[in-house]
């Protein structure tokens, strides 16, 4: 494996140690880039579907919502954050065309060992995108099958690029009064809780957790604080959460909820995705505020 890039946020109790996080005075605000079919946008997750890799029509109804488009590339997006300081953001590629695959790579290049990476990661490609410059990659739905988590392919992942290159998205919904994680662009449920003891047996294969608050993300109605709070509470990695952000108080609402444990990340209400919250006063409030 050739040298790959680390960031400020490795996790590092592993491997038979006291796995609980020390407590924190403050959070850090993520950014993201998130990609379908080559352009950078900001859509409502629950409405993302899996489009062939060659699909050029098919009508309204194979498309997601989409809150925000824009001709700026991806490359662009990654320097903003590289001069902001602002290491650990995701590139989520969203569908699986080669458009979307380069979008990747270019901002990879434009800020290596700055961002994360997940779509579409497998056994057979992870490594390529550590090699191109990610931090860390990111899976869900290749770990995840029949509603189960399949631990052999995790376990082949871990032994392929380290766990401390790992992030696990456990993007979920609720579910009978439970979250469950959602695969396969978040259409499918899974059998597998967020609970503390499932939480814990995956801490010694990843280095970090993304968790979506699928049922907010991308409509800007105000973050899932409950499901903010649990992570808080058993989250023995790091992990930041999204959806549903659309102010400063909601930033302020994560930290609290999530006991300064939770760092945060905010899509669609940014001005640089077409919403009202100015990017700058985000940056201002990582820097007050968050782990830099």
């Amino acid at each position: 494996m050739p040298e790959i890039f680390s960031t400020v946020f490795s996790h590092k109790a592993r491997g038979g140690g006291d796995s609980r996080r020390p407590a924190r005075e403050s959070v850090a605000f993520r950014p993201c880039i998130d990609l379908h079919k080559g352009k950078v946008k900001q859509i409502v997750g629950s409405t993302l579907k899996d489009l062939p890799s060659n699909s050029n029509a098919g009508g309204d109804s194979a498309e997601p919502e989409t809150n925000f488009e824009t001709e700026k590339s991806s490359a662009e997006f990654a320097e903003l954050y590289q001069s902001d300081n602002l290491p650990g953001g995701h590139v989520i590629m969203l569908s699986a065309d080669e458009a979307t695959k380069q979008a990747a790579f270019n901002a990879l290049k434009a800020y290596p060992g700055g961002l994360q990476v997940g779509g579409g990661i497998r056994l057979d490609n992870a490594a390529q995108y550590l090699q191109a410059g990610a931090s860390h990659v990111i899976v869900t739905s290749y770990v995840f099958r029949e509603g189960k988590l399949d631990w052999e392919r995790l376990k082949a992942l871990a032994r392929e690029v380290g766990p401390e290159r790992l992030v696990l998205d456990l993007s979920c919904r609720k579910k009978d009064g439970v979250y469950k994680v959602v695969t396969d662009r978040w259409q499918v449920f899974s059998e597998y809780e967020v609970n503390a003891d499932n939480l814990a047996e995956l801490a010694e294969y990843a280095d970090e957790l993304l968790v979506h608050g699928v049922d907010v993300e991308g409509m800007k109605l105000g973050i899932d604080e409950e499901l903010v709070a649990l992570l808080g509470e058993i989250s023995p990695l790091p992990v930041t959460y999204a959806g549903g952000a659309r102010t400063l108080d909601d930033l302020e609402r994560v930290r609290v909820a999530g006991r300064n444990m939770v760092d945060v990340t905010i899509g669609s209400a940014l001005d640089l995705f077409g919403g009202n919250l100015p990017y700058k006063d985000v940056v201002d409030w990582h820097n007050t505020n968050g782990r830099t």
